[in-house]
C-alpha cells in the first residue's frame, strides 16, 4: 500500500567534516563527480537508502570517504528549500563530524578527490552547502563554549598551547593564557605526559593526553573554559 496522490521526495545526508592541523581549522571537501555541478567543490554526501536511518546513512557516507569508525558525528539540521537541487526535490539533512587530521589523513579515499581547505579560504560550494557550513560553525561554537567537544579534533598527545590555539581559532579571539590553563587543568580531563614538544623552543612544552573516563563522564557537564567577554570575535 502507498499513500495516494503524493509525489516522490529524495532524502540526502551531507557531512560537514572539520579538522584541526595544530594551527588552523580545515574543512574536508570533495570534487563532485557527476552532474549537476560536476567537478565543483562539495560536502561529502549521498542519498539515504530504504533500509537506513539518517544516522546510519551519515555513518556510511563518512566511512566511505575517510575509512573512519567511532567518529564524533552529530545531526545538525534539515535543508529543504524546494529549489535547492535543480534536478529533483531533495531534502538534505546535515551532520557535523570532528576528526583528527594527523591520525587519519592517509586513510582518506582518493575516489572522491578529497582535499582539506583552510576555513578562511574555502572555494565556492555547490547548492546550499555554504549555508550548512555556516550553521555547523555556529553550532560548534555554541557547544564548545560549554562542553569539551573540541577535544575530538586533537591527536592522542598535544600541548596546552595547541589546545589554546584550538579554542582561539574557533572563537576568533585571544584568550588569557593563565586563566585558560588553570580552568583546563582544574577539569582533570588531561593527563600530563613525561615527554615534551620542542619543535618551537628549546625549553619545550609538556605533552598532555585525555583521561578517557573523566572525559566521558564530563562530556555533557558544564565546562566553561572561556570567559564570556572572550567569546566574542575580535573587532578592528
Amino acid at each position: 500500500m502507498k499513500y495516494s496522490n503524493q509525489k516522490r521526495l529524495l532524502v540526502a545526508v551531507d557531512c560537514i567534516i572539520f579538522g584541526f592541523d595544530g594551527t588552523e581549522y580545515k574543512l574536508l571537501l570533495i570534487q563532485r563527480g557527476f552532474a549537476p555541478e560536476k567537478e565543483k567543490w562539495s560536502l561529502m554526501g549521498g542519498f539515504v537508502q530504504p533500509d537506513e536511518s539518517l544516522d546510519e546513512a551519515a555513518t556510511r557516507i563518512l566511512n566511505q570517504l575517510t575509512g573512519l569508525h567511532d567518529v564524533y558525528l552529530e545531526q545538525l539540521q534539515a535543508f529543504s528549500k524546494p529549489d535547492r537541487d535543480p534536478i529533483e526535490r531533495v531534502i538534505a539533512v546535515s551532520y557535523v563530524a570532528l576528526i583528527d587530521i594527523k591520525k587519519y589523513n592517509r586513510q582518506i579515499s582518493n575516489e572522491f578527490h578529497a582535499h582539506w581547505f583552510p576555513m578562511n579560504s574555502l572555494p565556492k560550494l555547490i547548492f546550499d552547502h555554504q549555508d550548512m557550513v555556516t550553521a555547523a560553525l555556529n553550532r560548534l561554537r555554541y557547544k564548545a563554549a560549554f562542553h569539551p567537544i573540541l577535544f575530538e579534533l586533537l591527536p592522542e598527545k598535544f600541548t596546552l598551547p595547541q589546545l589554546q590555539t584550538l579554542y582561539e581559532g574557533l572563537f576568533d579571539t585571544k584568550i588569557d593564557k593563565r586563566n585558560f590553563t588553570r580552568k583546563v587543568l582544574s577539569s582533570n580531563i588531561l593527563k600530563k605526559e613525561k615527554d615534551k614538544d620542542k619543535s618551537s623552543s628549546k625549553k619545550g612544552a609538556f605533552y598532555y593526553s585525555i583521561d578517557e573516563q573523566v572525559y566521558k563522564d564530563n562530556f555533557q557537564n558544564f565546562l566553561n573554559f572561556i570567559p564570556k567577554n572572550e567569546l566574542n570575535p575580535q573587532t578592528e
